[in-house]
Formats: C-alpha cells, structure tokens, sequence
C-alpha cells in the first residue's frame, strides 16, 4: 500500500534537519542520555557494544532507510554505540517530533515498530548464527542476509551488491577473528559460491551460496505494513 499525500507530507518532515557525519565517529555512543534518533539517507552505519576489556561486538549494520537510536529514544539512554563506516548523510528526528508524527499518522507508526521488529528478529538471528553455525555457514548466512536488506532499497541483487565492510568489521559482527574469516571468504570463492574482493560482494552461485547457508529470508518480513 502506498504512502497517502498526508503520510508522504509528515515523512518528509522528519527528514528536514539533515546532517553529514565522517566515517569513524560516532553518531551516538554507548551510555548517552536524551539523544536523538536518525534516519540514515546514504552511507553504512555499525551498531556496536564495546566491553570493558576494549572488545567490540558488532550487532548489525544499518543501510539507507534504517532507523538509528530508535530504542534509546524510548528508554532516554542508549545501550550501545553507532558508528559511520563512511561517510554518511542522515536525518536527525527529535523525540517529539517522532512522537507527533506517530500521533498524526499511526500506518507511520506502525511501519516503525515493524523495522523495530525486524530488527530483532535479525539479532535474534544473528545470536543463532554465533551459537550454533560453523564458520563457513555464519559468513554465507550473513552475506545473503545483507543482499536482502539492500535489494529492498535498490542497491542489491542476486548477482551482488557494493560492501564497505572490511574483514575486521565482519569479524566484530560474526564472532571470528579476521584471520579466520579471511580463509572462510576463500574457501567461499574457491568453491564458487561467492567472491568478496574490492568492496563489492559477488554471488558466483547464489543458489548455492543459499543452499550451504540453509538461508530463508522470510524473518526479514520484506514487504511490511507501508509496502504491501
């Protein structure tokens, strides 16, 4: 279903006060109180947790239309870091003009609160594939799952799509080290199932790639409540 002339008017409010942000800085950090929410417009975005001893683990990466510190809004202190891997544009929404819009449009409302639970449906994913995948499985899971996200905002197909990731960034997100998925991503390219070489993902085989992942894209919910 597409968005009304009045839904289409309160979107566009929320992305009015558009900021540039450089790629290592964060954007919010863990532990900030009273901050506001962004819609990312252009760019990647990691969401991390830092520990004590100084590890970092990588819950998700945002891309182009993602929601960021939705949750910290809510609960007025954030639990985690986001960090721009590039460069990036995003929109800065206070909390009450969130709220506002909410109010004068709940389908706007509704479409948030199903990226919010896609969102964990993905960590919830994620915390399978650190607990129970291999290696070579939790990698190939991760690549399609980054496809599926990205072809849902054009900038992906089944026959590949432009990473920015660099093998530390999916080491901090899939629980490996760098080393460790360097020989994954070669073992991938040598059985000809996909090749990640010079910031672009390419699926040699995808349906192959999507048979040794076991991969189904249905708790990614494509369609939601504003794209039926």
């Amino acid at each position: 279903m597409a968005l009304t002339d009045d839904e289409s008017v309160v979107l566009d409010r929320l992305h009015q006060l558009r900021r540039r942000f450089v790629a290592g800085k964060d954007l919010v950090y863990q532990g900030q109180a009273e901050q506001s929410a962004y819609i990312l417009c252009a760019g990647w975005v990691c969401s991390y947790k830092l520990q004590p001893n100084g590890s970092r683990q990588i819950a998700d990466f945002q891309i182009p239309g993602d929601f960021l510190g939705l949750r910290s809004i809510l609960l007025r202190t954030s639990d985690h870091s986001f960090e721009p891997i590039v460069d990036i544009m995003a929109a800065e929404v206070h909390q009450s003009d969130l709220l506002d819009a909410f109010a004068r449009t709940p389908r706007l409302a509704a479409a948030v609160l199903w990226a919010a639970s896609r969102d964990e449906a993905m960590v919830v994913e994620h915390l399978v594939g650190v607990g129970r995948r291999d290696a070579e499985v939790r990698v190939a899971h991760f690549l399609l799952e980054l496809s599926a996200r990205l072809a849902l905002v054009g900038l992906g197909t089944k026959a590949g799509y432009a990473c920015p990731l660099s093998q530390y960034h999916l080491a901090d997100a899939l629980g490996l080290s760098s080393v460790h998925v360097n020989r994954v991503l070669r073992k991938l390219r040598e059985q000809g199932l996909a090749t990640f070489q010079n910031g672009y993902v390419t699926f040699d085989d995808h349906e192959g790639l999507v048979a040794l992942a076991e991969f189904d894209p249905a708790y990614l919910d494509q369609t939601g409540p504003l794209l039926a």
